[in-house]
């Protein structure tokens, strides 16, 4: 019998399997944080949109923050995000895993967040793998763009457009394509 609460798990890295006694855990809390979300995500004023995220998020969300809903996020107290952030339109965070968010980072419209995936072998494939994902100050996320887990996106660093990064990106780069590569230095 574990003894360590599910989520504290997962932001250790634990793999969850499917049958683990506690996963229903994890449906749960999403359910909750999908009824914060319906409210956030027809809110109009931002301090009403801050409010409902630093619920969501279980942390204060700076006023220097701009969220333009709708924002989907699964969990969200694995979500931390700095000041001066803006998070535009449509993007999608998987944070079980966790999401580190620095200050001054700019996300364009439909950038995935994804903290978490499954096991290759079909056997073990519903298992959870989660691994942190930590966006560094000054990045900025282009439209489209997908970030996978376990990445970090280093300082002052640019993903582009419909990029799909799977790998670290050093500080003051700039990557591209899929797999995302570096393309130049910022």
């Amino acid at each position: 019998m574990q003894t360590t609460d599910i989520f504290e798990r997962l932001r250790k890295g634990e793999i969850i399997l499917p049958n683990d006694p506690e996963a229903y855990k994890m449906r749960e809390a999403s359910y909750q944080t999908k009824e914060l979300l319906v409210q956030m995500n027809n809110a109009t004023d931002p301090k009403e949109i801050r409010e409902l995220l630093s619920q969501i998020t279980a942390t204060e969300i700076d006023e220097s923050v701009a969220v333009f809903t709708p924002l989907y996020i699964n969990y969200g107290k694995h979500t931390k995000i700095g000041k001066n952030v803006f998070i535009n339109f449509d993007c999608t965070f998987l944070d079980l895993g966790g999401i580190t968010i620095e200050d001054n980072v700019l996300i364009a419209p439909k950038v995935s967040l994804l903290s978490e995936g499954h096991l290759l072998e079909p056997e073990n494939r519903h298992a959870l793998v989660p691994k942190p994902i930590h966006i560094k100050k000054n990045a900025w996320i282009g439209a489209g763009a997908t970030i996978l887990q376990g990445v970090t996106i280093g300082e002052n660093a640019v993903v582009a457009s419909g990029a799909v990064v799977s790998k670290d990106v050093p500080d003051n780069m700039i990557v591209g394509g899929i797999p995302a590569k570096i393309i130049k230095t910022v």
